[in-house]
């Protein structure tokens, strides 16, 4: 059976999140901790609004989670390392001939290429937990990847990262080819476009490598929006532009050139670690709306009118992500939508 990932503009079932629990993404004290969780909840008690949304979290959690998340939210119990749902849960796909299946791809996850202060012996099983509570045929690949190293348009057009699915620690010997097969055979990739690399603070000790979902997203066929930085004492300043320049010599699975949007990075260029890595690019599409990241910045409101152009119709609601790229990532990073079953006969 084949099968492919639909766009993240499709119409969905729910969105999957996880509390996160003890460990470095709380931080040291408790305060940190609550700001964390205030985020966290912030982005699934928005996204409820639209649709049904999901939570797992540790045993240990249950009465804390419900302190900060509306009584609509479902919560699912499992033991976790961390809470970046995105890259710990599957990636859902549909059956592309034959009777209409919910199928979940369960990669291998470990800690973003054996990173020194990752866990992962927990998160590594919650695809498949995940998988098993949506109802989803479990697809298993021996591949390490992750959600939010993959953007797709739904129509077999793939963006990924040489520093991810290339990274040897996490795929080694594995070559360009076997990456595309492997693509191929689980989400239904027909072009697989690969970014040279990410951006600067998710190069470095505490990010991804180079997840492609804070520089370049997919609102529709043909068109990409890609994060650009205007400031030229920021180091991502030459990366964007090259970037930009590699992607508008590609072509998407149907032959297209792209339509670039470009999204102005925020004017905040530092925080107490050094460059940020703030980025409008890593929302989450729900029904009908988008949960965008915000800022406290000059730019935003400039950047949430870009996103709600590039997605008609759909209600544009911000949140405070600081927090969460302080801790590697952003709105899209924890969350991981399921697309509606039923959609076939829809769309």
């Amino acid at each position: 059976m084949g099968w492919r990932m639909p766009a993240e503009t499709a119409p969905q079932a729910r969105v999957w999140m996880a509390f996160p629990p003890g460990g470095y993404t709380l931080g040291d004290t408790e305060e940190q901790a609550h700001a964390a969780r205030i985020t966290w909840a912030a982005v699934a008690n928005a996204a409820v609004d639209f649709e049904p949304v999901t939570m797992v979290l540790s045993p240990d959690d249950v009465e804390r989670a419900r302190a900060y998340l509306r009584p609509e939210v479902d919560l699912l119990v499992a033991p976790l390392d961390d809470a970046w749902m995105r890259d710990i849960g599957p990636s859902f796909v549909l059956s592309d001939d034959g009777p209409p299946r919910l199928g979940a791809v369960d990669w291998v996850f470990n800690g973003w290429g054996r990173q020194d202060w990752a866990r992962w012996d927990k998160d590594s099983k919650i695809g498949a937990r995940v998988t098993a509570w949506a109802g989803a045929n479990l697809i298993g690949s021996g591949m390490v990847n992750e959600g939010g190293g993959i953007q797709v348009d739904g129509e077999g057009t793939v963006l990924v990262t040489e520093t991810v699915q290339l990274d040897p620690q996490r795929n080694p010997g594995l070559s360009r080819d076997d990456v595309e097969a492997e693509l191929r055979r689980t989400i239904g990739a027909a072009k697989v476009i690969w970014l040279p690399r990410g951006l600067t603070r998710d190069s470095g000790r505490y990010g991804t490598r180079g997840h492609v979902d804070i520089v370049a997203a997919i609102p529709s066929p043909g068109t990409l929006l890609v994060h650009r930085q205007t400031n030229p004492a920021h180091p991502d300043y030459a990366v964007c532009a090259d970037i930009i320049d590699f992607l508008a010599g590609t072509r998407d699975a149907a032959g297209r050139t792209w339509n670039i949007l470009e999204v102005p990075a925020p004017e905040t260029i530092t925080d107490d670690e050094g460059f940020v890595d703030y980025s409008y690019i890593n929302h989450l599409v729900v029904n009908g709306g988008v949960i965008a990241c915000s800022f406290a910045d000059p730019m935003d409101d400039k950047a949430l009118a870009i996103l709600a152009e590039a997605y008609p119709g759909r209600r544009v609601v911000s949140i405070d992500a600081r927090e969460l790229f302080a801790r590697g990532g952003g709105i899209h990073c924890i969350t991981q939508q399921e697309p509606l079953l039923a959609q076939k006969g829809l769309v």
